[in-house]
């Protein structure tokens, strides 16, 4: 394939150059401003289209396919799994090339994706997120001794519980097992937990022990974490990324970029349920204004940050808004590399992803205006996107059909 006439997003991010692309066996190939087409090579025309990394979500959930989460373990295993491959085919089309699943999915849904089964993005899923009984994540109805079904432990359950160092380890070697490419843990309450969402899940002794056993297996640690005290927590335990984040202060953002902590914020989510009204309005505009906060502290200290939006069932139609939030409190600059180069830092893969170079892998996205001057290009996917490309393969082409040497 050559992708012809585009403006492509130098590695850095900060500017786009007008180059041609050539696609050979699902890598970037070569990448000139000049590019001749070779015998039967296929020619993707992108003369006013501006080209990016595939998009990385850093935060998604595949199998929240209801808005309450606890009515998942009460559906037939094949029902959730055929409404979890339109969740990813939709992200796919939003221009998402790779999610980074934090709860719920595990590695069989990683391969139904690979195998082509399902069409979707780059799955990397953590399994059932680590979550202490009858805290944030128990999500078992009263009278119910055990979270998710009993004859598949749970699996249809974004979450596990699990306390205690040795239960823990064991926790973190069956999720592995499972196909998990990082491990989860639930270290602070939520908007709706008892005890309110900085409340300490896990105690230094057992969140280094997840880290520790997800490091023996050669992996890593994300952290569900509001307020200053569970933040620190975990970046002083060893965790890889911070999901949520409100209620950091400047002590602990320097502590992450000493240590190299990602910052995963997840506004859509917070303005999602402040917008809905009712009983957790309050709490989540609470939140999202202090998530903002957190992001301003990061980017003072140095921190990381990555693109996340963690919404389940309805809600995930408004996975592209997240860019628009970030807008408000990031450069867009900042914003891009968030889902691009970012959020690749966070995968395990190979080819590289979330840069557009040489024998980087050839997820592509194109959209009909400049991101870097106007977020609506990424917010806006199904006004603005115009091209996706996985893995060397033209998975959704919008442009205009009737246009001169659209193919050739």
């Amino acid at each position: 394939m050559l992708i012809a006439g585009g403006h492509v997003l130098d590695a850095e991010g900060r500017r786009f150059r007008k180059l041609d692309l050539r696609i050979t066996g699902g890598l970037v190939a070569a990448a000139r401003e000049q590019l001749e087409p070779e015998p039967g090579e296929v020619v993707i025309t992108a003369h006013g289209l501006w080209l990016l990394p595939g998009l990385i979500d850093a935060h998604v959930h595949a199998i929240g396919v209801e808005d309450d989460l606890r009515a998942l373990h009460r559906q037939p295993p094949y029902l959730v799994a055929a409404k979890s491959a339109r969740v990813l085919e939709n992200m796919l089309s939003r221009g998402f090339t790779s999610v980074r699943d934090a709860g719920g999915a595990d590695g069989s849904l990683a391969v139904a994706v690979e195998t082509g089964l399902f069409s979707g993005p780059r799955l990397f899923p953590s399994g059932r997120g680590l979550a202490r009984p009858g805290g944030q994540g128990d999500f078992r109805a009263e009278g119910e001794a055990e979270l998710g079904c009993p004859f598949c432990s749970g699996a249809r359950s974004i979450t596990r519980l699990a306390a205690g160092p040795a239960a823990l380890r064991a926790a973190v070697l069956d999720e592995i097992a499972a196909g998990a490419t990082q491990i989860k843990v639930m270290a602070s309450g939520g908007i709706a937990s008892p005890g309110g969402p900085e409340a300490l899940q896990y105690d230094a002794a057992e969140l280094r022990t997840v880290v520790d056993a997800a490091a023996e297996a050669g992996t890593y640690v994300m952290a569900h974490a509001y307020g200053a005290a569970a933040i620190r927590a975990c970046v002083e335990a060893g965790i890889r990324s911070i999901e949520h984040g409100s209620g950091l202060n400047e002590a602990t953002a320097a502590l992450m970029a000493e240590r190299g902590t990602i910052l995963v914020p997840t506004l859509v989510v917070f303005d999602r349920l402040a917008q809905a009204g009712g009983a957790l309005a309050g709490i989540a505009a609470r939140i999202f204004d202090e998530s903002c906060a957190s992001i301003e502290l990061a980017r003072a200290a140095g921190v990381a940050i990555a693109h996340g939006s963690d919404l389940e069932g309805g809600a995930h139609a408004r996975q592209s808004e997240e860019f628009r939030l970030k807008a408000g409190v990031m450069p867009l600059a900042e914003v891009i590399a968030s889902a691009t180069r970012i959020g690749a830092s966070l995968l395990p893969a190979t080819p590289r992803l979330g840069v557009v170079d040489l024998g980087a892998a050839a997820d592509l996205v194109a959209f009909d205006a400049n991101p870097l001057h106007d977020i609506e290009a990424l917010a806006s996917p199904d006004r603005h996107l115009k091209l996706v490309v996985k893995a060397g393969t033209t998975v959704l082409d919008r442009r205009d059909a009737g246009k001169e040497g659209r193919e050739a």
